[in-house]
């Protein structure tokens, strides 16, 4: 069934929000997977706090134009998804990325990084990178490391304390 001119506009108004406001966008295909695939799509976005959108793209390639973005929708092939990081800039790589290797049909256009459009290849390398949530674990193991280690050394002093200790009251208890 065809969208009115008010549904058009809607959508045309949250993707040119999307576009202004989030930190990485990618644009993939999703025609011909089932609705069950679709939802289980949107729902592992939903975990992960990114938006997806699903739009046509002269209504995609208008709303680059009014967020002051230059994107060739002559790349995109099919039904367009729409997905917006608006918290972090890995996670929609990633989550379309995870999908595509489970699903052929899935193919990644491209992305937009910092205000620029970025090739599927770029998306596909941005989405091998490690998320933010596992970049803070990594920093908080990397500052308590020197941390760790010098009670390590602590406790060692005492351990051998306590081991020359107990060598000595054996060797009493002997004699």
């Amino acid at each position: 069934m065809a969208k009115t001119r008010q549904q058009k506009e809607s959508t045309l108004e949250r993707l040119t929000d999307g576009i202004k406001n989030s930190k990485s966008i990618v644009f993939a295909n999703f025609q011909g997977l089932t609705v069950s695939q679709t939802d289980d799509l949107r729902s592992k976005c939903k975990e992960e706090g990114v938006k997806c959108l699903i739009s046509k793209k002269t209504l995609i390639k208008k709303a680059a134009a009014n967020a002051g973005l230059e994107i060739d929708s002559e790349v995109f092939k099919g039904g367009v998804a729409v997905f917006f990081g608006t918290n972090d800039e890995v996670a929609p790589a990633q989550i379309v990325s995870k999908f595509a290797k489970n699903f052929e049909i899935v193919k990644v256009f491209g992305g937009v990084l910092e205000g620029k459009y970025i090739e599927a290849m770029q998306v596909n390398a941005l989405a091998k990178l490690p998320g933010k949530q596992q970049l803070y674990a990594q920093l908080v193991g990397t500052i308590n490391d020197p941390i760790s280690g010098f009670v390590n050394v602590l406790a060692g002093n005492l351990r051998s304390v306590v081991n020359v200790l107990n060598a000595i009251k054996d060797s009493k208890s002997e004699a």
